[in-house]
Protein backbone atom coordinates (compact mmCIF):
# COMPACT_ATOMS: atom_id res chain seq x y z
CA UNK A 1 0.00 0.00 0.00
CA UNK A 2 2.92 2.05 0.65
CA UNK A 3 4.44 1.81 -2.52
CA UNK A 4 1.04 2.45 -4.33
CA UNK A 5 0.52 6.12 -2.82
CA UNK A 6 4.75 6.21 -3.24
CA UNK A 7 3.64 5.88 -7.17
CA UNK A 8 0.42 8.03 -7.17
CA UNK A 9 3.01 10.83 -5.74
CA UNK A 10 5.49 10.16 -8.73
CA UNK A 11 3.07 10.03 -11.11
CA UNK A 12 1.22 13.31 -9.50
CA UNK A 13 4.48 14.24 -9.89
CA UNK A 14 5.43 14.17 -13.26
CA UNK A 15 1.85 14.83 -15.03
CA UNK A 16 2.21 17.84 -13.22
CA UNK A 17 6.06 18.50 -15.21
CA UNK A 18 3.79 18.67 -18.52
CA UNK A 19 3.05 22.04 -17.32
CA UNK A 20 6.25 23.19 -16.47
CA UNK A 21 8.69 24.52 -19.05
CA UNK A 22 11.17 21.57 -20.18
CA UNK A 23 14.37 24.54 -19.43
CA UNK A 24 12.77 24.35 -15.49
CA UNK A 25 12.91 20.25 -15.22
CA UNK A 26 16.08 20.33 -13.53
CA UNK A 27 14.89 22.63 -10.55
CA UNK A 28 11.34 21.12 -10.63
CA UNK A 29 12.38 17.62 -10.48
CA UNK A 30 14.86 17.45 -7.85
CA UNK A 31 13.27 17.77 -4.16
CA UNK A 32 14.53 20.21 -1.98
CA UNK A 33 15.27 19.73 1.85
CA UNK A 34 12.19 19.19 4.03
CA UNK A 35 12.38 21.89 6.86
CA UNK A 36 10.88 24.82 9.32
CA UNK A 37 11.55 27.13 5.74
CA UNK A 38 10.40 24.62 3.28
CA UNK A 39 7.58 26.73 1.79
CA UNK A 40 4.18 24.56 1.92
CA UNK A 41 2.53 26.46 -0.16
CA UNK A 42 3.30 28.94 -2.96
CA UNK A 43 3.02 32.92 -2.41
CA UNK A 44 -0.42 34.27 -3.37
CA UNK A 45 1.61 36.07 -5.88
CA UNK A 46 3.60 33.59 -7.85
CA UNK A 47 2.78 33.19 -11.53
CA UNK A 48 1.07 29.80 -12.92
CA UNK A 49 4.13 28.24 -13.87
CA UNK A 50 6.07 28.94 -10.15
CA UNK A 51 3.37 27.44 -8.76
CA UNK A 52 3.20 24.45 -10.69
CA UNK A 53 6.67 23.76 -10.32
CA UNK A 54 6.26 24.50 -6.60
CA UNK A 55 3.54 21.72 -6.75
CA UNK A 56 5.87 19.13 -8.84
CA UNK A 57 8.86 19.71 -6.05
CA UNK A 58 5.60 19.23 -3.11
CA UNK A 59 4.90 15.67 -5.06
CA UNK A 60 8.45 15.08 -5.66
CA UNK A 61 9.35 15.31 -1.65
CA UNK A 62 6.16 13.30 -1.01
CA UNK A 63 6.90 10.38 -3.32
CA UNK A 64 10.72 10.31 -1.78
CA UNK A 65 9.35 10.27 1.55
CA UNK A 66 6.77 7.66 0.73
CA UNK A 67 9.55 5.44 -1.51
CA UNK A 68 11.92 5.39 1.38
CA UNK A 69 8.99 4.27 4.15
CA UNK A 70 7.68 1.89 2.04
CA UNK A 71 11.40 0.81 1.52
CA UNK A 72 11.52 0.08 5.31
CA UNK A 73 8.29 -1.24 6.03
CA UNK A 74 9.51 -3.75 3.30
CA UNK A 75 12.91 -4.34 5.22
CA UNK A 76 10.82 -5.20 8.63
CA UNK A 77 8.29 -7.01 6.37
CA UNK A 78 11.44 -9.28 5.09
CA UNK A 79 13.13 -9.68 9.02
CA UNK A 80 9.15 -10.87 10.30
CA UNK A 81 8.96 -13.58 7.74
CA UNK A 82 12.00 -15.32 8.77
CA UNK A 83 11.29 -14.72 12.29
CA UNK A 84 7.97 -16.34 11.75
CA UNK A 85 9.34 -19.73 10.98
CA UNK A 86 10.00 -21.83 13.68
CA UNK A 87 13.29 -21.92 13.90
CA UNK A 88 13.98 -18.44 12.80
CA UNK A 89 15.71 -18.99 9.58
CA UNK A 90 16.70 -16.53 6.48
CA UNK A 91 13.66 -15.15 4.53
CA UNK A 92 14.60 -16.69 0.42
CA UNK A 93 13.89 -20.14 1.01
CA UNK A 94 11.32 -20.05 -2.24
CA UNK A 95 10.50 -18.28 -4.73
CA UNK A 96 7.99 -16.26 -3.25
CA UNK A 97 10.49 -15.26 -0.62
CA UNK A 98 13.31 -14.64 -3.61
CA UNK A 99 11.13 -11.92 -5.07
CA UNK A 100 10.08 -9.75 -2.10
CA UNK A 101 13.54 -9.75 -1.27
CA UNK A 102 14.62 -9.12 -5.02
CA UNK A 103 12.28 -6.31 -5.10
CA UNK A 104 13.71 -4.29 -1.44
CA UNK A 105 17.08 -4.64 -3.33
CA UNK A 106 15.83 -3.18 -6.54
CA UNK A 107 14.21 -0.14 -4.39
CA UNK A 108 17.25 0.22 -1.64
CA UNK A 109 19.94 0.12 -4.40
CA UNK A 110 17.98 3.26 -6.21
CA UNK A 111 17.78 4.86 -3.19
CA UNK A 112 21.29 4.46 -2.17
CA UNK A 113 22.36 5.22 -6.22
CA UNK A 114 19.56 8.37 -6.52
CA UNK A 115 21.62 11.13 -5.57
CA UNK A 116 24.63 10.04 -6.94
CA UNK A 117 23.60 9.21 -10.19
CA UNK A 118 20.86 11.52 -10.31
CA UNK A 119 18.24 9.16 -10.86
CA UNK A 120 15.39 11.36 -9.83
CA UNK A 121 13.88 10.54 -13.15
CA UNK A 122 13.56 6.66 -12.72
CA UNK A 123 11.43 7.07 -9.72
CA UNK A 124 7.64 5.99 -11.28
CA UNK A 125 9.47 2.89 -13.17
CA UNK A 126 11.24 1.65 -10.14
CA UNK A 127 8.43 1.67 -8.15
CA UNK A 128 6.25 0.50 -10.57
CA UNK A 129 8.08 -2.38 -11.20
CA UNK A 130 8.19 -3.28 -7.71
CA UNK A 131 5.02 -2.87 -6.95
CA UNK A 132 4.14 -5.09 -9.85
CA UNK A 133 6.75 -7.45 -8.45
CA UNK A 134 5.26 -7.33 -4.99
CA UNK A 135 2.08 -8.05 -6.68
CA UNK A 136 3.00 -11.00 -8.34
CA UNK A 137 4.65 -12.75 -5.64
CA UNK A 138 1.15 -12.22 -3.49
CA UNK A 139 -1.72 -13.66 -5.84
CA UNK A 140 0.74 -16.50 -7.52
CA UNK A 141 4.16 -17.37 -5.76
CA UNK A 142 2.59 -16.75 -1.78
CA UNK A 143 4.00 -20.48 0.39
CA UNK A 144 3.11 -19.93 3.88
CA UNK A 145 5.57 -19.59 6.66
CA UNK A 146 7.95 -22.78 7.97
CA UNK A 147 11.29 -24.37 8.07
CA UNK A 148 13.35 -24.79 5.29
CA UNK A 149 13.81 -27.78 3.82
CA UNK A 150 16.78 -30.13 4.34
CA UNK A 151 18.67 -29.45 1.08
CA UNK A 152 18.43 -25.76 1.81
CA UNK A 153 19.74 -25.84 5.32
CA UNK A 154 23.21 -24.61 5.02
CA UNK A 155 25.15 -21.45 5.49
CA UNK A 156 25.82 -21.48 1.47
CA UNK A 157 21.89 -20.32 1.17
CA UNK A 158 23.08 -17.10 2.86
CA UNK A 159 25.88 -16.61 0.55
CA UNK A 160 24.65 -17.78 -2.61
CA UNK A 161 21.59 -16.23 -2.69
CA UNK A 162 22.33 -12.76 -1.02
CA UNK A 163 24.57 -12.24 -3.96
CA UNK A 164 22.28 -13.95 -6.27
CA UNK A 165 19.60 -11.25 -4.94
CA UNK A 166 22.36 -8.13 -5.22
CA UNK A 167 23.10 -8.79 -8.97
CA UNK A 168 19.29 -9.48 -9.79
CA UNK A 169 18.13 -5.76 -8.01
CA UNK A 170 21.42 -4.38 -9.58
CA UNK A 171 20.92 -5.85 -13.46
CA UNK A 172 17.06 -5.01 -13.13
CA UNK A 173 18.28 -1.28 -12.85
CA UNK A 174 20.61 -1.33 -15.62
CA UNK A 175 17.81 -3.33 -17.79
CA UNK A 176 15.43 -0.37 -16.74
CA UNK A 177 18.22 2.18 -17.94
CA UNK A 178 18.74 0.58 -21.28
CA UNK A 179 14.86 0.30 -21.80
CA UNK A 180 14.42 3.96 -21.54
CA UNK A 181 17.54 4.87 -23.57
CA UNK A 182 16.09 2.57 -26.51
CA UNK A 183 12.91 4.76 -26.21
CA UNK A 184 14.51 8.26 -26.34
CA UNK A 185 16.81 6.59 -29.02
CA UNK A 186 13.89 5.80 -31.36
CA UNK A 187 12.06 8.74 -30.84
CA UNK A 188 15.01 10.85 -31.67
CA UNK A 189 16.35 8.48 -34.68
CA UNK A 190 12.24 9.16 -36.27
CA UNK A 191 12.20 12.85 -35.50
CA UNK A 192 9.12 12.16 -33.46
CA UNK A 193 10.68 13.56 -29.91
CA UNK A 194 9.41 16.06 -27.93
CA UNK A 195 9.60 18.83 -25.41
CA UNK A 196 6.92 17.53 -23.17
CA UNK A 197 6.16 13.97 -22.03
CA UNK A 198 8.36 11.91 -19.55
CA UNK A 199 10.48 10.89 -21.99
CA UNK A 200 11.67 14.55 -23.00
CA UNK A 201 12.52 14.83 -19.13
CA UNK A 202 14.17 11.64 -18.47
CA UNK A 203 18.43 12.28 -19.18
CA UNK A 204 20.34 12.43 -22.80
CA UNK A 205 20.95 8.93 -23.82
CA UNK A 206 24.54 9.72 -23.01
CA UNK A 207 23.60 9.71 -19.32
CA UNK A 208 21.25 6.66 -19.27
CA UNK A 209 23.96 4.60 -21.43
CA UNK A 210 26.28 5.65 -18.58
CA UNK A 211 23.95 4.71 -16.01
CA UNK A 212 23.31 0.82 -17.33
CA UNK A 213 26.89 0.38 -17.91
CA UNK A 214 27.56 1.11 -14.10
CA UNK A 215 24.89 -0.86 -12.72
CA UNK A 216 26.22 -3.68 -15.10
CA UNK A 217 29.62 -3.08 -13.86
CA UNK A 218 28.71 -3.56 -10.65
CA UNK A 219 26.06 -6.72 -10.79
CA UNK A 220 28.67 -8.65 -12.93
CA UNK A 221 30.91 -9.77 -10.30
CA UNK A 222 28.84 -10.02 -7.71
CA UNK A 223 26.52 -12.30 -10.43
CA UNK A 224 30.17 -14.37 -10.94
CA UNK A 225 30.62 -14.75 -7.17
CA UNK A 226 26.82 -15.80 -7.30
CA UNK A 227 27.44 -18.29 -10.17
CA UNK A 228 30.31 -19.23 -10.70
CA UNK A 229 31.99 -19.78 -7.16
CA UNK A 230 29.27 -19.99 -4.65
CA UNK A 231 26.98 -22.20 -6.52
CA UNK A 232 29.38 -24.90 -7.09
CA UNK A 233 30.58 -24.90 -3.94
CA UNK A 234 27.00 -25.32 -2.46
CA UNK A 235 26.01 -27.34 -5.29
CA UNK A 236 29.16 -30.15 -4.39
CA UNK A 237 27.93 -30.17 -0.31
CA UNK A 238 24.29 -30.66 -1.36
CA UNK A 239 24.85 -33.43 -4.44
CA UNK A 240 28.82 -34.18 -4.95
CA UNK A 241 29.01 -32.93 -7.86
CA UNK A 242 30.07 -29.21 -8.73
CA UNK A 243 28.08 -29.32 -12.08
CA UNK A 244 25.78 -31.30 -12.87
CA UNK A 245 24.00 -29.71 -16.08
CA UNK A 246 20.78 -29.15 -14.41
CA UNK A 247 18.87 -26.25 -16.23
CA UNK A 248 19.35 -23.76 -13.65
CA UNK A 249 22.54 -23.88 -13.43
CA UNK A 250 23.07 -24.04 -17.45
CA UNK A 251 20.53 -20.70 -17.56
CA UNK A 252 22.59 -19.04 -14.62
CA UNK A 253 25.52 -19.49 -16.89
CA UNK A 254 24.28 -18.35 -20.24
CA UNK A 255 23.24 -14.67 -18.30
CA UNK A 256 27.08 -14.54 -17.30
CA UNK A 257 27.93 -15.48 -20.47
CA UNK A 258 25.16 -12.56 -22.04
CA UNK A 259 26.34 -9.99 -19.21
CA UNK A 260 30.13 -10.69 -20.01
CA UNK A 261 29.69 -10.48 -23.39
CA UNK A 262 28.36 -6.80 -22.73
CA UNK A 263 31.14 -5.72 -20.55
CA UNK A 264 33.57 -6.95 -22.88
CA UNK A 265 31.84 -5.37 -25.93
CA UNK A 266 31.93 -2.23 -24.37
CA UNK A 267 35.61 -2.78 -23.37
CA UNK A 268 37.05 -4.03 -26.42
CA UNK A 269 35.16 -3.10 -29.25
CA UNK A 270 33.97 0.38 -28.25
CA UNK A 271 30.09 -0.84 -28.20
CA UNK A 272 27.72 1.99 -27.06
CA UNK A 273 24.30 2.72 -27.20
CA UNK A 274 21.97 1.18 -28.67
CA UNK A 275 23.34 -2.24 -29.73
CA UNK A 276 25.01 -2.31 -25.64
CA UNK A 277 21.42 -1.52 -24.64
CA UNK A 278 19.91 -4.42 -26.72
CA UNK A 279 22.74 -6.75 -25.53
CA UNK A 280 21.85 -5.72 -21.88
CA UNK A 281 17.83 -6.51 -22.70
CA UNK A 282 18.25 -10.06 -23.80
CA UNK A 283 20.73 -10.42 -20.64
CA UNK A 284 17.96 -9.27 -18.24
CA UNK A 285 15.80 -11.74 -20.30
CA UNK A 286 17.64 -14.67 -19.66
CA UNK A 287 18.07 -13.78 -15.74
CA UNK A 288 14.25 -13.66 -15.21
CA UNK A 289 13.24 -16.88 -17.50
CA UNK A 290 16.18 -18.49 -15.10
CA UNK A 291 13.89 -17.03 -12.07
CA UNK A 292 10.82 -17.98 -13.42
CA UNK A 293 10.72 -20.40 -16.37
CA UNK A 294 12.92 -23.08 -15.00
CA UNK A 295 10.84 -23.47 -11.99
CA UNK A 296 7.60 -23.30 -13.83
CA UNK A 297 8.70 -25.40 -17.59
CA UNK A 298 11.27 -27.23 -16.25
CA UNK A 299 10.16 -31.02 -14.55
CA UNK A 300 14.13 -32.04 -14.56
CA UNK A 301 15.67 -29.46 -12.41
CA UNK A 302 17.44 -30.67 -9.23
CA UNK A 303 16.65 -26.62 -8.13
CA UNK A 304 12.58 -27.11 -8.33
CA UNK A 305 12.61 -27.22 -4.70
CA UNK A 306 13.05 -23.72 -4.67
CA UNK A 307 9.24 -23.42 -5.55
CA UNK A 308 7.99 -24.26 -2.55
CA UNK A 309 11.01 -24.57 -0.57
CA UNK A 310 9.68 -24.91 3.08
CA UNK A 311 7.57 -27.24 4.76
CA UNK A 312 4.25 -26.03 5.41
CA UNK A 313 2.79 -25.65 9.12
CA UNK A 314 0.87 -29.27 7.98
CA UNK A 315 3.72 -31.31 6.83
CA UNK A 316 5.80 -29.96 10.37
CA UNK A 317 5.56 -33.43 12.72
CA UNK A 318 4.63 -32.51 16.44
CA UNK A 319 6.52 -34.16 19.10
CA UNK A 320 4.82 -34.71 22.46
Amino acid sequence: MVYFLALLAHLAEWSLLRKVPVEATAEAREPVAVGAGAPLDPPPSATPDERTTERVAMSARLGLLLTVLAAAVHLVALVARGMAAEPARVPWGNMYEFTISGTFVVAALYLATRKRFGLAWMAPIVVGVVLALLMVAVIWLYQPVGPLREALNSYWLVIHVVSAIIATGAFTLGGIASSLFLLKDRAERRGTATTTGYLARVPSTAVLDRVSYRMHAFAFPVWTFAVLITGPIWAHEAWASYWSWDPKEVWAFITWVVYAAYLHARATAGWKGRNAAILALVGMATLWFNFIGINYFSTSSMHSYADAAVIAPAEVPVVD
